[in-house]
């Protein structure tokens, strides 16, 4: 069986990693299977791939289709033309496409167009929001998908809504736990950690991308002067690139928000796993702060992932500054809820999703 896996962001490497040892230790078995690794090219920065690959050591890929950044429009269509190039240089028996950036949608719609299956891992996955890229990309992918590896219940029920049928859906949990779980002990403290003295379970995290949350100067400037007055502790902020713009623009740097670039992937787990609590607006980080039992504020309205609320360490603040600052007189007080880890968030999603794939055939 010949299966080619799709990645061209950050979250990607980080979900396939874990399914490419999980493919080489079947073929040692004895397994008829091969895999080809398509890097889109979707993020291209040392900081947001190469690295990523080098840590979670991830071969090099087959192929760097080379997309590079643009608008939501320029970035689908040229990953759709070397994909499609590729594609027919290189016929699969299956398609793998992971999460919900770009890439997914893009590769997705070029396969089915070639006649070839394709798997969603991370499939039904909705937030509903119709506001977001990544929404448009879940929707898209999954109303082309022939089977969906899911890591929820609700996932298995939405995808169910839209007419998609048993037999397709395999709940097997999630495979980017898969690779925090394997990667934590490897954890790398960094240079920021003695630079600033932190301690364990003394600071905060902030990651913030989102448009609806850093697009806006005045918003953006009231979230980080809400964080600097009542957060109480210091609190560590990787810039993302698409904020760095606007945090230099503010009136009043922060006191209490140490910045810095973004961090690798063993770094960021280190700060996510020793910090008091974590504010974010990613889907990504609501996952690892449930698993690592850490308290997670979310700076959005919704969430794709309402396990990490109903089951985690998560709680959905919406986008109101007086909201943030409750949330955190709560969390200093002690009183925020303990969370559980959800079903099959065990470290094994991805031996379960290639042993489905040798069913299938």
């Amino acid at each position: 069986m010949k299966i080619t896996l799709i990645a061209g962001a950050r979250p990607n490497f980080m979900k396939i990693a874990p399914m490419i040892r999980a493919i080489e230790n079947a073929q040692k078995s004895g397994k008829d299977l091969h895999y080809r690794l398509v890097h889109t090219g979707q993020h291209y920065d040392d900081k947001l791939s190469r690295i990523f690959f080098e840590q979670l050591n991830i071969p090099e890929a087959h192929v760097n289709l080379g997309a590079g950044s643009g608008t939501q429009a320029e970035q689908t269509a040229r990953i759709m033309i070397e994909f499609e190039k590729d594609l027919l240089a290189n016929p699969t028996n299956l398609v793998i496409v992971v999460g919900d950036v770009t890439s997914t949608m893009a590769c997705t719609i070029v396969a089915k167009k070639l006649n070839t299956r394709v798997a969603h891992v991370e499939g039904g996955i909705r937030s509903f929001d119709m506001t977001m890229p990544e929404e448009i990309n879940r929707i898209v992918t999954d109303s082309l998908a022939d089977y969906f590896f899911t890591t929820s219940e609700v996932a298995n029920q939405n995808l169910k809504k839209n007419g998609v049928k048993q037999e397709q859906i395999f709940f097997v949990g999630n495979t980017m736990i898969d690779t925090l779980l394997k990667h934590l002990s490897k954890a790398i403290k960094p240079a920021l950690w003695d630079s600033h003295a932190l301690k364990s379970k003394g600071y905060g995290v902030l990651t913030l991308h989102r448009p609806s949350n850093v697009d806006d100067l005045d918003k953006f400037s009231t979230w980080m002067k809400v964080i600097d007055e009542q957060a109480g502790m210091p609190v560590v902020f990787p810039v993302h690139p698409r904020t760095l713009k606007n945090f230099s623009k503010l009136a009043e740097k922060p006191k209490n928000i140490i910045t810095c670039d973004p961090l690798s992937y063993l770094e960021f787990i280190y700060l996510l796993k020793e910090a008091k609590a974590v504010i974010t607006d990613s889907g990504g980080v609501q996952e690892e702060t449930t698993v690592l039992g850490v308290p997670c504020i979310t700076l959005r309205n919704n969430t794709e992932r309402p396990e990490t609320v109903t089951l985690g360490t998560n709680e959905m603040i919406g986008d109101h500054h007086d909201s943030l600052g409750s949330a955190l007189q709560k969390l200093n007080q002690g009183a925020w809820k303990k969370g559980a880890i959800p079903e099959l968030w065990d470290g094994r999603t991805s031996e379960r999703i290639i042993s489905r794939l040798l069913q299938l055939g």
